[in-house]
């Protein structure tokens, strides 16, 4: 093995060998964002998990995405019951308290102060084991936490609507945990981007239930529509927030199936994400929901959500 010149790759010291690359160690990155990690908060590029954590070799945990305005969480004692559900419902133990998740969770968001609003990522994994097998013991979790700048979109922006298809609903029967098995989801939101459209609805022998990564409603006659929870939807927490936005509104709400046909004669569409808020679809499958415009149920619900999520 004959050893050449030192090299400096992507901010990364490392010599250079006739077989290969030997990395040697990270230099120094400026303004490195603050995570949580097993009772840590630590640089985000020095937060590492053993290649033994079953998150990363099975994807066996779950998971949170809160977002933050003005550095205040929204929708956070929902957020964490959901957690706390989803924990449950895959059998691991909450390793904190609903005040101590609080604490926490602030404080990531302290550590970050460049990001006035923020969506933060929770993850909690069933933890390490001694070798790779399907059956587990007496583990600790893994439980890491980081937040990220997001911006929501304009009024103005939001307004020229967005596009969507549809696709079969191909994932398992226990949607409404939010587990970090994202296999299927994941491809349907990489189909959206290659496509260059806001999302893919999914629909289940014939019945809409959401998205590759949002719920969705819609509306017909004034009155909105959006799939009953249950195991073929997440029980979404901007989801709740539409209903109450839409009784404080005056406006009917139906939570029942309904089916693609339903959907392509809807006089709107919307999707809605902790991160997305609200989004109207004004086309499905290329062809055009209602005149093809934002409709006027989705201004008034656009108009309380923002009113709300500031004055939380």
């Amino acid at each position: 093995m004959s050893l050449t010149t030192p090299n400096n790759i992507a901010g990364i010291s490392c010599c250079v060998y006739s077989v290969g690359v030997c990395f040697t160690k990270v230099a120094h990155m400026p303004n490195q964002p603050k995570v949580y990690l097993n009772g840590s908060f630590v640089d985000k590029n020095k937060a590492f998990v053993s290649v033994m954590d079953r998150g990363f070799l099975f994807g066996d945990g779950v998971y949170e995405v809160f977002p933050s305005y003005n550095r205040h969480v929204f929708g956070l004692d929902s957020h964490l019951s959901r957690l706390q559900k989803g924990l449950k419902s895959i059998q691991i133990q909450n390793p904190y308290s609903l005040n101590e998740w609080k604490s926490i969770i602030h404080k990531v968001i302290e550590l970050n102060p460049e990001n006035n609003n923020q969506a933060v990522y929770l993850q909690i994994t069933r933890g390490c084991d001694q070798d790779r097998k399907h059956t587990y013991g007496d583990i600790d979790p893994t439980i890491y936490i980081q937040s990220s700048a997001f911006n929501t979109r304009s009024k103005k922006e939001l307004l020229k609507g967005a596009e969507a298809i549809t696709q079969d609903d191909i994932r398992w029967s226990q949607c409404n945990t939010k587990a970090t098995s994202l296999l299927p989801n994941i491809m349907y939101a990489q189909m959206a981007k290659n496509l260059e459209i806001e999302e893919v609805i999914l629909c289940r022998n014939g019945i809409v239930t959401e998205c590759s990564s949002s719920n969705v409603f819609i509306v017909k006659n004034e009155c909105l529509y959006t799939h009953p929870k249950g195991s073929y939807i997440l029980p979404g927490i901007t989801r709740e927030a539409v209903l109450s936005c839409a009784t404080a509104c005056g406006i009917q709400t139906v939570e029942k199936e309904f089916s693609k046909n339903d959907l392509l004669e809807a006089d709107e569409v919307w999707v809605t994400s902790s991160t997305r808020e609200v989004v109207p679809i004004t086309l499905v499958d290329r062809l055009k929901v209602g005149s093809g415009m934002v409709g006027e149920v989705w201004r008034s619900i656009y108009e309380h959500y923002q009113a709300i999520k500031v004055n939380q």
